[in-house]
């Protein structure tokens, strides 16, 4: 049986890779899709509010485990092939968009009524409003929970393993079913996720003191 060697590490840099692009394909494509659920949240119609409601509270219901099968393997049996990247992107994608969309409506309620009201008597429509007055606001309060939220769901792509997606996790996996050297392997993949995840958890405890964001200011 050989050691692990220079190309087994090799082998974990490109899982590294492909997390990393999975991560960033899952919430790019997240961040537009919560953006939509947003304005559903907080749109004036009841039923647009009742409808992503329910959409909200489905996918936040769900693991993301069943979502990964239901994409991958449920459109396969009605014929939708998809390869396990464009599963484990379009999976994610759906995830981040409940939590997204949550995430940025509580921060744009959170912006006092008062800033709406003042914009609305100088008659800007309502899309001004929201673009012109709420979102930068919003945005202010939505940096550090957002940040937040990314490293966990780079710590979530590992679950792209399961439809044979080869991130990190999948190569340490393939890896170890060569060396059976388990603390080995996955104690390096624990390391070099840390090594992803711990900067982001850092820049977002320091964006937060920045933007003083969760403080109660003086009344």
């Amino acid at each position: 049986m050989d050691g692990f060697s220079l190309t087994y590490l090799v082998f974990m840099l490109q899982g590294v890779g492909w997390t990393i692009v999975l991560s960033a394909l899952a919430f790019l494509l997240g961040s537009v899709a919560g953006f939509g659920v947003m304005l559903l949240r907080t749109a004036r119609s009841r039923w647009l509010r009742r409808l992503s409601f329910a959409y909200v509270q489905v996918i936040q219901g769900l693991p993301l485990l069943i979502v990964l099968f239901l994409v991958y393997f449920g459109l396969g049996v009605v014929g939708v092939e998809l390869p396990p990247l464009a599963a484990a992107a379009l999976s994610l994608m759906i995830y981040c968009s409940a939590f997204l969309g949550e995430i940025w409506r509580g921060c744009v309620e959170a912006v006092p009524r008062t800033q709406s009201e003042a914009a609305e008597c100088l008659a800007l429509s309502r899309w001004q409003v929201l673009v012109d007055v709420i979102l930068p606001q919003a945005a202010r309060i939505a940096v550090p929970p957002t940040v937040g939220f990314f490293v966990q769901v780079l710590k979530s792509t590992s679950l792209a393993s399961v439809v044979g997606f080869v991130e990190l996790t999948r190569a340490s996996q393939l890896i170890n079913n060569s060396l059976f050297q388990p603390f080995l392997v996955f104690g390096l993949a624990g390391c070099l996720y840390f090594a992803l995840c711990y900067p982001l958890s850092r820049w977002s405890r320091r964006l937060e003191r920045r933007l003083n964001v969760g403080r109660r200011q003086p009344a």
